[in-house]
């Protein structure tokens, strides 16, 4: 009787070209992974940051629950400009992040007075009217009656829904070294995306 012997050279030679194939696959995916996070990591740590909006004082420009990417590079390459949105951390407990208007810029004086902003200045020694309008609704007033003079590196800040908001006129000054970066882009909700205009506020002689 003749005995029929299997031949698993076939299967043998198989089974290492299937694991060298499983190999490469991982490989390519551990490569794409790491060039991600090389892409991603400097991106989100150094260039932009997510940020949601918590709290009505920003309305109605800004509302609860919206998402906010922020650019983190401007303010290393210029300085931060009057009427623009940023993030930054709160002074008083830098483990929170408030979001606010700059209305004051270092070197200079804010006046508020009647419900209005004035800027003290080298431009206008005497003094001069913010003019909010495009921003602020027309109704909108700013409570308190205050001066501030401000150092080298120091802002005045203030939220767009003025009645509503904490900022500089109660906690004061803000410090350059805490600001994080400018509101860019807004990412939600939907029917708000878009890229967020700077409304550049003008000035209303006294």
């Amino acid at each position: 009787m003749t005995q029929e012997v299997a031949d698993n050279s076939t299967n043998s030679g198989e089974k290492p070209q299937i694991l060298r194939a499983v190999g490469r696959f991982f490989w390519e995916l551990i490569k794409v992974f790491l060039l991600a996070m090389v892409i991603i990591v400097p991106i989100r740590y150094f260039l932009v940051q997510p940020f949601f909006v918590r709290g009505a004082s920003m309305e109605p420009n800004f509302y609860d629950g919206e998402y906010l990417v922020v650019d983190e590079l401007s303010y290393f390459l210029r300085d931060a400009q009057r009427g623009e949105v940023i993030v930054f951390r709160f002074p008083q407990n830098r483990s929170q992040f408030f979001i606010k208007r700059i209305i004051g810029l270092p070197g200079e004086s804010v006046r508020i007075n009647n419900g209005q902003v004035e800027i003290i200045n080298d431009d206008f020694p005497a003094g001069v009217v913010l003019d909010e309008a495009q921003y602020l609704p027309g109704d909108m007033r700013t409570g308190g009656q205050i001066v501030v003079e401000l150092g080298e590196k120091e802002y005045f800040v203030l939220g767009d829904n003025r009645p509503a908001s904490s900022d500089s006129r109660s906690w004061g000054i803000l410090g350059e070294d805490e600001i994080v970066g400018r509101a860019w882009l807004r990412a939600f909700p939907i029917d708000r995306l878009g890229v967020i205009n700077f409304n550049r506020p003008g000035f209303v002689s006294l």
